[in-house]
């Protein structure tokens, strides 16, 4: 605030960076979804290799253990300055909660949330409204597969 005037200095504009898409429960829409990611990161010149195995990982778990028929899974960025990039991935099935543990080493599945938890700041469910669940993941800004 200028004392003498008593005005306050005008602020840069803050601009918030989002992207929401719906897709249909399918194996195909979980690629698509991904290459739809990758594009708007793309767009906005932003790092897109461990947002795509995030998002590849998020979305097929929502298509592969939360389906339910004729529904759908709803894809979120959001990007605001100087933050972690946010990924939601959004399904029906909010009694059917997601856990990192490990496989054993002759699963040919039950990865994908450690791949998450290995290239995320921090992630997450969150539940509702009924009968919807969101898990999210955060990855810093230049995050790269390998640095977090």
């Amino acid at each position: 605030m200028d004392s003498a005037r008593g005005a306050v200095a005008p602020q840069p504009p803050v601009t918030v960076r989002m992207f929401r898409r719906r897709f249909p429960a399918t194996r195909r829409a979980a690629r698509l979804a991904r290459t739809a990611v990758v594009r708007q990161l793309q767009e906005w010149g932003e790092p897109t290799e461990a947002a795509a195995v995030v998002v590849a990982e998020l979305a097929a778990n929502a298509v592969l253990h939360a389906q339910v028929p004729g529904r759908s899974f709803e894809v979120a960025l959001v990007l605001l300055p100087r933050g972690p990039l946010r990924i939601e991935v959004t399904d029906t099935c909010g009694e059917r909660v997601p856990s990192a543990r490990p496989a054993s080493p002759e699963a040919e599945s039950g990865r994908g949330l450690l791949l998450v938890e290995a290239l995320a700041v921090r992630w997450g469910v969150t539940l509702g409204p009924r009968p919807r669940k969101t898990v999210w993941a955060e990855l810093d800004e230049g995050s790269a597969p390998g640095t977090g």
